[in-house]
Formats: structure tokens, C-alpha cells, sequence
């Protein structure tokens, strides 16, 4: 049981810890330096979403927007992951 939790969480539990701990510290600087909460991107989802009810499908033209504001943290955090990883 333990090494199928180790190897769905791609190492030991202290060291996956220790990574989402690292990797949320960096989001949250990242974050406070550009201003934004938590809270922000939540109503932004709302907003999304009840934009696309009231307006139909032409808010889908919006997913580009979210796309690019998404790919700005993800792909970071992506290549951080593979950086570490590979060091292994």
C-alpha cells in the first residue's frame, strides 16, 4: 500500500510535502507581487461562468484570456517539477 501511495504522489509522502510547500510558497510571493488573491481568481471563475449563462456561447471567446492567465502559473510550475524531477 505504501509504495502505490508513493508512487501516485511520485515519491514519499514528507517529500511530496515538502515540495507543495516550496511550490506554494513560490505561487503566493508570485502572487503577492502582482496583487492578486485567492479570492480574485475564484470570482473570476464565477464571473466566467455566469457570463457565459447570461451571454451564451460568445463568452467562450473569453477561454483564450483564461487560457493565457492559466498558462502563466502552470507552466512554470510545470518546468519547476521537471527540474526537480530530473535532478533525480
Amino acid at each position: 500500500m505504501s509504495n502505490e501511495v508513493n508512487r501516485f504522489l511520485g515519491g514519499t509522502v514528507v517529500g511530496t510535502i515538502v515540495r507543495l510547500l516550496v511550490v506554494s510558497l513560490i505561487v503566493g510571493f508570485i502572487f503577492s507581487a502582482l496583487n492578486i488573491h485567492p479570492l480574485d481568481i475564484w470570482y473570476g471563475v464565477i464571473d466566467f461562468f455566469g457570463n457565459l449563462w447570461r451571454r451564451g456561447f460568445a463568452a467562450l471567446g473569453e477561454i483564450g484570456h483564461y487560457f493565457v492567465l492559466g498558462a502563466i502559473i502552470v507552466v512554470p510550475v510545470f518546468i519547476i517539477i521537471r527540474i526537480l524531477s530530473y535532478r533525480r
